[in-house]
């Protein structure tokens, strides 16, 4: 890490002009905040049923009494073990949003492919609250494209993050998208991103982001290699 020791004066100076920049990413981030709402909506036509600790529901009745939903798509595969470690560490910055988030007209879920009681049981390890569905028995992950295992119907392509990713290297990958419901109760698919495009949800790298070492991460193989499930540091 290199160290520039300064004076006080020098510093301040430093950081309005730090500043300048931090503002202008600030109005960019507005920009493009306000081009993401004015994306259009694609009706969702399939009738997708999920497992969930009240029994069978539909991607509509997810939403409980709001009308919009984020889901969080969690890598956790049909056969795994346990859930990703770097989902869960983008997890723990979901603890507590719910209430928030419905005083928005906001409802949030994680959804993963694994069966329900393996889900919960991790959850439940992890100690978090936040609610988590199966979507073991449909299509959803395959269709919003962040599920590539051998039941991915083969017309599907494997490309991951709109194309980004040519080949998708696991059978899950993450990704959060948000859907909206009208007053005639129909569901519609708004907005979906992937890979770097979750980093502004995570807490986390929020605040490490701020520091001098920063992520600190290695610029070659896997960055997050470091990263633990946060039961086992």
């Amino acid at each position: 890490m290199q160290t520039n020791i300064a004076t006080r004066e020098d510093w301040l100076k430093a950081r309005l002009v730090l500043l300048d920049r931090e503002r202008a990413l600030t109005k960019l981030k507005d920009e493009v905040s306000a081009a993401r709402r004015d994306l259009p909506w694609v009706k969702v036509e399939k009738d997708y049923v999920f497992e969930t600790e009240d029994g069978p529901r539909s991607l509509s009745q997810l939403f409980g009494q709001r009308s919009q939903l984020i889901v969080y798509h969690f890598m956790f595969g049909r056969d795994w073990e346990e859930g990703c470690k770097s989902c869960s560490f983008w997890a723990d910055s979901c603890e507590g949003l719910a209430p928030h988030l419905a005083a928005r007209d906001i409802a949030f879920t994680a959804i993963s492919s694994a069966p329900l009681a393996r889900l919960l049981a991790f959850k439940k390890r992890m100690g978090w609250n936040f609610d988590w569905v199966s979507s073991s028995e449909n299509s959803f992950n395959h269709d919003l494209d962040v599920g590539f295992d051998e039941g991915r119907p083969k017309d599907l392509s494997r490309a991951y993050n709109f194309g980004l990713m040519p080949d998708a290297f696991m059978d899950e990958m993450h990704g959060t998208s948000v859907f909206a419901k009208d007053e005639d109760g129909v569901v519609y698919h708004t907005y979906s991103t992937y890979g770097r495009g979750l980093d502004a949800t995570n807490a986390a790298y929020a605040y490490i982001d701020l520091t001098p070492k920063g992520r600190n991460e290695p610029s070659e193989g896997n960055p997050m290699a470091w990263l633990r499930h946060h039961d086992k540091y």
